[in-house]
């Protein structure tokens, strides 16, 4: 499984190398999975949506819960998927962002209330997006099966342990960031992507164009 996601990635063009990202923590690294290339190829992006439904087929989950922004379009698929395979209807929900926290609007939190919920996301660098999920699956009275992400980009840091609840990734990579001040891209003058990540506000941030 762990190498058909990264093929995917790979075949849409998801994954940059040797480059100088600037990533969501403000950590610097030399690679960059952008998972917005993957979202416009509906094939590629159903089929990841089935791989997720195919490794918690077992599992009794009746919601399938997700992060927006790209976490709409793989919990969709997920949940489509699951529906396919247990022959009953499995909803797709997703949290959006108020006041710092990941929470569920549009009347949502009373679809999660007392279900069975699978909480995924697409990357994570941290784990701060989809423990925010977890928290507000909880908080609406719902149940969390397990988490899981679609690629796992430090499997040492982000754990069960730090989820806070049941955790696996369909796929890991391994991409080392740095401390801006330690960052060795920074110091060879080694141009930032302004094009993915977060490089153009990092450097809006330091006043140069």
């Amino acid at each position: 499984m762990n190498n058909e996601v990264l093929e995917i990635l790979k075949s849409v063009g998801a994954i940059i190398t040797d480059s100088h990202i600037v990533y969501t923590s403000g950590r610097h690294g030399d690679a960059y999975i952008n998972k917005d290339a993957l979202y416009p190829h509906t094939k590629e992006t159903a089929r990841i949506g089935q791989l997720f439904a195919e490794k918690f087929k077992d599992k009794y989950i009746d919601v399938v819960a997700a992060p927006a922004l790209g976490g709409i379009i793989l919990e969709t698929w997920t949940a489509y998927h699951l529906s396919q395979l247990k022959g009953k209807e499995v909803l797709g929900v997703y949290a959006e962002k108020k006041d710092g926290d990941l929470v569920f609007t549009r009347g949502y939190d009373k679809l999660v209330a007392g279900k069975n919920v699978l909480v995924i996301e697409d990357l994570t660098t941290t784990g701060g997006s989809v423990k925010k999920v977890v928290d507000s699956v909880r908080a609406a009275g719902g149940n969390v099966v397990n988490v899981c992400v679609m690629v796992n980009r430090d499997v040492e840091t982000v754990t069960e342990a730090v989820i806070g609840a049941p955790f696996s990734w369909l796929a890991s990579v391994v991409m080392k960031s740095y401390d801006p001040a330690d960052c060795a891209l920074c110091n060879t003058n080694v141009p930032i992507n302004t094009t993915v990540g977060h490089g153009k506000k990092f450097l809006e941030e330091k006043g140069i164009k």
